[in-house]
C-alpha cells in the first residue's frame, strides 16, 4: 500500500480489467478488492453486467480498454474498440448509478488531436483515430455518472509489454534504433497513476475529469529512448531521430497519432497532489528491471 494512504475499505471495490498493466498495479494497491477480467465478466454484455453482484460495492475502478491503436482502424478492430471503450463503459455507468458507486475511469491523450501545446481537462474532443473516438465516447458516457473520476493519462508504463521494456530489449541485443522524435509527452508509470487514484479517493477530491500523468520536462520518444539506454548501460548505441510520417511511410492500417501529448496538471495540483518526475520513476523502473534480470 502507498505510504501515507488513508485506510479505505477496499473489500467494497471492484477492479475491472484486473490483468492489464494498470489492473495489476491496482490489485497490489487494493488487495481486498474483487478483481475481475473478461474471463469473469464480459463488460460489453449488458445482461452480464446487470447480473453481476454489485451489492455493497462503493467503487468501480475501470482499467479495461481496447488499446490497439492501429488495430482499431480495421473493421473487426473498430467494432471491438467501440464495444469495449464505449458500449461497455456505458454499462458500467448504469450500474454505478444504480448502486450509488464511484466510477473511476482511465482515459487517454488520444481524445485530442495534439495541436494544443498543453492539454487542459476542458479542451474539446478532437480525436484523430478510431481508438481516440471510442475513448472520447467512453468519457462522455462516464460524465453522466452521478459520481465519477476520469483520469486522462499518457504513455503508460507498468508490468507487461511496454515501450521501456522493448527499448531495453533492443539495447541488450545491441540494436541502434530509429525512433520518432516529433511526438512529445511524458511517460506515466502505473505506480504513479495508482498513487493519483488513491489520492483522489482518500481525499474525497471533487468529482470530475483530471489529467493524470507523471510530471517533468516533456520529451520525445527518441529522447526517452536515449535516457533508457543511458540508464540501462547502453550508452554506446545510437538513437536516430525520425518523424512519425517517415516512420510509418508505406505501412497500411496505421492510425494517426497526436504529436503533442503534454497534459496540464494544474487541476490535479490544486487537490494537493504533486506528481513525480518521469525521469525519477524511469530510473527506479530500470533499476528494478536490472535487479530482476
Amino acid at each position: 500500500m502507498l505510504r501515507g494512504s488513508k485506510i479505505m475499505n477496499d473489500s467494497k471495490f471492484v477492479i475491472i480489467g484486473a490483468k492489464g498493466q494498470l489492473g495489476t498495479a491496482l490489485r497490489a494497491q487494493y488487495p481486498n478488492a474483487r478483481a475481475v477480467d473478461s474471463d469473469a465478466l464480459d463488460i460489453t454484455d449488458r445482461q452480464a453486467v446487470e447480473a453481476f453482484d454489485w451489492n455493497g460495492v462503493t467503487h468501480i475502478l475501470n482499467a479495461a480498454a481496447y488499446t490497439n491503436v492501429d488495430g482499431a482502424e480495421s473493421p473487426e478492430g473498430r467494432r471491438a474498440a467501440w464495444a469495449i471503450n464505449a458500449d461497455a463503459v456505458a454499462n458500467l455507468v448504469a450500474v454505478a448509478a444504480q448502486f450509488d458507486a464511484v466510477l473511476v475511469h482511465v482515459s487517454t491523450d488520444y481524445v485530442f488531436d495534439g495541436t494544443e501545446p498543453n492539454h487542459a481537462e476542458d479542451e474539446g474532443f478532437s480525436p484523430l483515430s478510431v481508438y481516440g473516438a471510442s475513448k472520447a465516447a467512453g468519457d462522455l458516457a462516464v460524465s453522466l455518472a452521478p459520481k465519477f473520476y476520469i483520469l486522462r493519462t499518457t504513455w503508460v508504463i507498468g508490468e507487461g509489454k511496454n515501450f521501456v521494456r522493448t527499448m531495453l530489449g533492443l539495447g541488450e541485443k545491441g540494436v541502434s534504433p530509429t525512433v520518432v522524435a516529433d511526438q512529445i509527452g511524458r511517460l506515466t508509470f502505473t505506480s504513479e497513476l495508482v498513487r493519483i487514484i488513491d489520492h483522489l479517493l482518500t481525499t474525497s477530491a471533487p468529482f470530475g475529469t483530471y489529467n493524470a500523468t507523471n510530471d517533468g520536462e516533456p520529451a520525445s520518444w527518441a529522447e526517452i529512448t536515449r535516457e533508457i539506454f543511458k540508464l540501462g548501460g547502453y550508452d554506446s548505441l545510437t538513437v536516430t531521430d525520425t518523424t512519425t510520417a517517415d516512420y510509418f511511410a508505406g505501412k497500411d492500417g496505421i492510425a494517426p497519432r497526436p504529436l503533442n501529448s503534454v497534459m496540464n496538471l494544474d487541476k490535479l495540483r490544486a487537490t494537493g497532489f504533486t506528481s513525480r518526475d518521469w525521469h525519477d520513476d524511469l530510473q527506479d523502473y530500470i533499476a528494478k528491471e536490472k535487479e530482476q534480470a
